[in-house]
């Protein structure tokens, strides 16, 4: 058996039964950090340099386009949004720019003016609540919101910027009224169509069921080359799955935040999206600036990540249980490094500029130790190794290097 062959050694479920839209055309994403993230009502608002330094990082990372936020909504977001898209000419990077927009000119004309000013062409994001329980609580007739998505997707196209027409709370939308409003973005010039699940309310079928539809009312159009989005909020926890099941039916852009964030409990984690595509073949990119990308929204925006936060978290890859690191060794011994960064991981470290880190706490055993002592180049001999985990299996915790070298001094000392 070939140790570096992945058909020998792991048997891939995802991809049985794959399908078939699932690898028609590339998948693009659009990072929502700039904007949606920032609704979230426990994080900063960062800083212009920190929002510059991360649309590096996006650009960095292959992400194709940004949503650099609301200009609509004030001075501070205008300002901002200006001084993004003239970082993103001058600095030549290849991350487009995009900016939301609710269907009214109030919102559309600064994005123009923006555009014109840099001469940078801006993909306008215009949104209209779509869900019956929305068109309820606004008053609005089916007629006003034909008018309101026609007057938009119209005001957009007529200064030269491309549209797309985002219809909010799709996933509890009925058909008719999609198709009414599709018709009409379509008709007035929009290139993309965006599904958003404002609520965070489907499910997998859900999705299923929406983009197949959506396809086929694109072909009853004669408009297949219309684009199909999809951007997801987590309040079932399905936004990632959610994500993933959009692209197989067809849908070649998917919306996220770094590290989730978003209103409510967030939006599809981005950062997850990018190694799980990456994983599917999906997604074609170096993912070493990950980790420092996730780090420096945490910082900008006054949100830790969690410990135990998938890929980027610091137990990620990080282990203390004696079954676990005795594997590791022994993967490490007969597969190398490649066996070693699979035998217990989904996600290999190394593609994430990560390693495999063996720990020493209550639940270690010799193993532990021996990989510990072995990473810090102290001689392993059997009283100390013993001495060791005896200490561990005494503690409540897994044990810092400053408390294992302690140990190792004492029982040398002792000696």
């Amino acid at each position: 058996m070939s140790a570096g062959s992945p058909a020998d050694i792991i048997f891939d479920w995802n991809l049985v039964g794959v399908g078939s839209h699932l690898y028609d055309r590339p998948v693009q994403l659009l990072d929502e950090t700039l904007r949606d993230g920032l609704q979230s009502p426990s994080v900063a608002d960062p800083s212009i340099e920190d929002k510059i330094a991360l649309v590096d990082l996006m650009d960095q990372l292959g992400i194709q386009v940004a949503d650099l936020g609301l200009p609509g909504a004030g001075l501070r977001q205008t300002r901002h949004v200006t001084a993004l898209v003239q970082h993103i000419r001058d600095a030549g990077l290849r991350i487009e720019a995009a900016c939301a927009a609710r269907t009214l000119a109030n919102d559309i004309l600064p994005i123009v003016e923006i555009s014109q000013t840099t001469g940078v062409r801006i993909e306008v994001l215009t949104f209209l609540g779509a869900s019956q329980i929305r068109k309820f609580t606004e008053g609005w007739t089916l007629d006003e919101m034909r008018r309101l998505t026609r007057d938009a997707v119209r005001l957009g196209v007529r200064e030269g910027l491309p549209v797309s027409f985002v219809t909010e709370d799709t996933a509890r939308a009925h058909p008719d009224v999609l198709s009414e409003l599709f018709r009409v973005a379509i008709d007035e010039g929009a290139h993309r169509i965006i599904h958003c699940d404002t609520v965070g309310h489907a499910t997998p079928d859900g999705i299923r069921s929406l983009f197949d539809w959506t396809r086929e009312l694109l072909e009853r159009l004669g408009a297949p080359h219309v684009g199909l989005d999809f951007h997801g909020h987590n309040d079932r926890g399905l936004a990632l799955v959610n994500s993933l099941v959009a692209a197989e039916h067809g849908c070649d852009r998917l919306h996220g935040t770094a590290l989730g964030l978003g209103e409510r409990v967030g939006n599809t984690a981005l950062d997850l999206l990018l190694v799980n595509l990456q994983l599917l073949g999906l997604y074609d990119h170096d993912l070493r600036e990950l980790i420092p990308y996730c780090q420096h929204v945490a910082r900008a925006t006054g949100r830790p990540i969690p410990h135990n936060y998938p890929v980027v978290g610091q137990d990620a890859f990080r282990t203390s249980t004696g079954v676990h690191a005795a594997a590791l060794l022994k993967a490490r011994a007969k597969g190398g490094a490649w066996v070693e960064d699979r035998i217990y991981s989904g996600v290999p470290a190394t593609e994430v500029g990560k390693a495999q880190v063996i720990e020493v706490g209550p639940h270690s055993g010799a193993s532990n130790v021996l990989a510990w002592l072995a990473a810090h180049r102290i001689p392993a001999n059997p009283g100390l190794v013993e001495e060791i985990v005896r200490r561990a299996k005494r503690s409540d915790r897994t044990l810092t290097d400053a408390e294992l070298s302690a140990i190792v001094q004492d029982a040398l000392g002792a000696r």
